[in-house]
């Protein structure tokens, strides 16, 4: 085990969070309003009274930036957690599938499945994770029948105050950065260096939300509303349910 300079991690982030924002914009730029009008409900819009088509592009477009910037940072933070983790431990980005992570530590391998936080699966997508923990710890023992591994699931943020789920352990939080680095304070320490040039960032990102919602709101009204400028529900609701369309 290496001690971890801080430096090098904040030299990550700053070389690597302009992915991220990049994906922000990138994802906007390629997003249809056909494509998310078919992924909504549109009764919900009518129940909640909505009026105007800014408000219905606004909840559609903003319902998919929440959903796809915790996918996008998700996958930024595991990249973060395996660079951090390979500084400690030598640690790498696992071969196995359904594994982020592994890395010796005091004759321990461990097996590392990443998460952004603590709520990120049902039962289904649990047990698929136990699977793919099992065969990496057959995988592993194939060539060290003694290799003892342990399996973790690991989540960037939150809280689980009871860890050890029989078949793998679960650290949240706190818990997990010190985990893969040995510093307890970590979870603290990264949060400054992540906010690298991220003004500068998001008003860019804003430029791109706020044309995406004005082309939207554009083709909404030319395809959706009546000549008074009310929304036609029913052709909203064939477009979105009917099997003709």
């Amino acid at each position: 085990m290496k001690r971890l300079n801080l430096k090098d991690v904040t030299q990550y982030v700053e070389d690597n969070i302009e992915s991220f924002h990049q994906k922000r914009i990138k994802s906007l730029d390629k997003l249809k309003l056909s494509q998310v009008l078919k992924r909504k409900n549109p009764y919900l819009f009518k129940a909640k009274y909505v009026l105007t088509a800014e408000q219905i592009i606004k909840g559609i477009v903003d319902a998919h930036i929440s959903s796809n910037e915790e996918t996008v940072f998700g996958d930024w933070l595991e990249g973060l957690a395996i660079f951090i983790n390979s500084k400690v431990y030598d640690g790498k980005k696992s071969g196995i599938n359904g594994i982020d992570l592994e890395f010796d530590n005091n004759d321990i391998r461990y097996i590392v499945n990443i998460k952004s936080g603590p709520n990120w699966g049902n039962s289904s997508q649990i047990d698929k994770m136990i699977a793919d923990f099992k065969v990496a710890k057959k995988t592993l023992r194939t060539s060290n029948s003694k290799l003892n591994v342990i399996a973790v699931n690991g989540c960037c943020y939150g809280n689980d105050n009871n860890p050890d789920k029989g078949d793998y352990f679960k650290y949240c939080g706190e818990k997990f950065w010190e985990f893969i680095s040995g510093e307890k304070d970590l979870y603290i320490s990264i949060i400054e260096p992540l906010g690298h040039k991220a003004k500068e960032k998001n008003e860019m990102f804003l430029e791109s939300y706020s044309n995406m919602i004005n082309k939207f709101t554009r083709e909404f009204t030319n395809n959706y509303c009546d000549k008074k400028g009310n929304i036609d529900w029913i052709k909203l609701v064939k477009f979105n349910s009917s099997d003709k369309e």
